[in-house]
């Protein structure tokens, strides 16, 4: 199913359907569309999506990152994740592509929604 950008329905109810590595990363509106759609704290940084979740210690911030990573195996598409005292970053983009898809963009809105 294609993702129209600034539809009402939810990246995260979505599926994160593999990339076949032939199109090209997103960029200018649809990129722009995308990111308006997930939660706030997501940002663009060097064909990527990043963020940084703040957790009151370092055993909120590990079994975020767990969570995290079970949701990563069970869609089969893996972010970079960083776990420091308090706080974990993901880094999220599609390598065989070098940039973007919908589907970096499906998996931050999971990610979103898993409870903390």
């Amino acid at each position: 199913m294609a993702i129209t950008p600034g539809k009402s329905n939810s990246l995260a109810a979505e599926k994160c359907a593999p990339c076949s590595g032939e199109q090209p990363p997103m960029e200018g509106e649809t990129l722009t569309a995308f990111l308006g759609r997930l939660g706030g704290g997501w940002a663009l940084k060097d064909n990527h999506l990043e963020k940084e979740f703040r957790f009151r210690d370092f055993r909120g911030a590990l079994g975020f990152t767990n969570k995290v990573g079970e949701l990563a195996e069970s869609v089969t598409h893996h972010p970079d994740i960083h776990l420091a005292w308090g706080k974990v970053k993901v880094t999220i983009w599609t390598d065989k592509i070098g940039g973007l898809s919908t589907a970096d963009f499906v998996l931050a809105a999971k990610i979103d929604e898993l409870p903390r």
